[in-house]
């Protein structure tokens, strides 16, 4: 089998609802960061083979393949095609992965896979509600509700559910989203994302245009006592808003190309795939799958976790990345070094390709080698993606 190589990975700086990216049109956030990564690697945007971009609300301005719309509104010649992957909050990852398998089976040998949600734009839910509304019913068909009677599938239960399962309180939740926004506020003072983020043209209520380049979603002034004085989301749980992920507009994408690419343009890796795979768990507690899926990762890659020198683990609820250091048993350091959605945001499908950037850079910047990304996903799945610096 091929190797599949990361030769560039960029991401935008998340915008909050109703922020800075309110005027983008979500097409047109993936064409920057199309146009970023052929401009970046100098590659022939004809020599993109595919574009692969997950988004999860593919209705609205996400709609009729967003990824095709993205090629179209970009600087790639119509000779390049797209297409939309939704695996839910894991839907780049998967995009990184199918395009990596595209270029390790030998049938292709430049692919970008990518991602883009306008959460401001295309509101979480909009395709079930769009539905419901339209008299199309339920993705609760009765095949599920006999199989899961009474349930009904919801990611916010599912953190609750996991808090209580692995005995987290609220004060332990507090204290990781502090944590977050602490890792966050050093990392943007330090410079560390500098290299991963896309410059965006924006105005202001004035009119003054300006570039974005910091993500909207941190808090500069976040303090632990702020953070613990927030309610609770359910009488008697422990989530809050504040160690929830934060709605966030932006896109993110990496360039992947095989061996022989690599030697006929000439191009320098930032990573080797190592490892990908992907699991499906118990729908109800949905958000659990990434803690065995991690151990299964690692097992088949012939690797423990002490051999990982970063994890990007995404913080779609503190309840997640706490129970999956608890159960791996992972240096807490090693973890989401730069902070991670509680304080940058979780653009849904940009979520994928956004975290595997982030990786990348620090992977780089610390002088580390191995780096693994895995996320929960709507459904009950998550992904591993192990990656090599190179």
């Amino acid at each position: 089998m091929g190797e599949a190589y990361i030769v560039e990975a960029v991401r935008t700086a998340g915008g909050r609802k109703g922020g800075k990216l309110k005027d983008w049109h979500p097409v047109d956030l993936g064409a920057v960061v199309l146009n970023e990564l052929v401009d970046r690697t100098g590659v022939d945007p004809a020599r993109v083979e595919d574009v692969v971009m997950g988004c999860v609300m593919q209705v609205g301005q996400q709609a009729i393949n967003v990824a095709r719309n993205a090629v179209l509104a970009s600087k790639l010649p119509e000779s390049v095609p797209g297409t939309s992957v939704d695996r839910q909050c894991g839907s780049s990852q998967q995009a990184l992965q199918f395009a990596a398998q595209a270029v390790m089976s030998g049938t292709m040998d430049v692919v970008i896979a990518s991602g883009v949600e306008s959460m401001t734009r295309v509101p979480m839910g909009s395709s079930a509600a769009l539905a419901s509304q339209a008299g199309m019913g339920s993705y609760m068909s009765p095949g599920i509700q006999e199989k899961y009677p009474n349930i009904q599938f919801s990611q916010f239960m599912g953190a609750e559910m996991m808090a209580k399962k692995y005995g987290l309180s609220k004060d332990q939740l507090d204290e990781y989203a502090y944590q977050s926004h602490q890792r966050a506020i050093a990392a943007t003072q330090a410079g560390a994302f500098k290299n991963e983020i896309v410059p965006l043209k924006v105005k202001d209520e004035a009119g003054a245009e300006s570039d974005h380049t910091v993500d909207e979603g941190i808090r500069f002034d976040a303090s632990l006592d702020g953070i613990k004085g927030v309610k609770l989301l359910q009488e008697g749980g422990a989530i809050t808003a504040a160690t929830s992920s934060q709605i966030c507009d932006g896109a993110s994408g990496v360039m992947i190309v095989s061996e022989k690419a690599l030697k006929e343009l000439g191009l320098t890796p930032m990573a080797r795939i190592h490892h990908l795979s992907v699991m499906g768990h118990d729908p109800v507690i949905m958000l659990e799958a990434p803690l065995p899926a991690t151990q299964r990762a690692l097992e088949k890659a012939g690797m423990k976790v002490d051999d990982i020198d970063l994890f990007e683990v995404n913080e779609a609820f503190a309840s997640v990345p706490v129970a999956w250091l608890n159960t791996t048993g992972a240096n807490p350091d090693k973890l989401n070094v730069n902070g991670g959605a509680i304080a940058l945001g979780h653009p849904l499908g940009a979520s994928g390709t956004k975290l595997m950037a982030t990786l990348v850079h620090a992977l780089k910047n610390r002088n580390k080698r191995w780096g693994l990304q895995t996320m929960c996903e709507g459904g009950g799945m998550a992904n591993v993606t192990i990656v090599e610096r190179l």
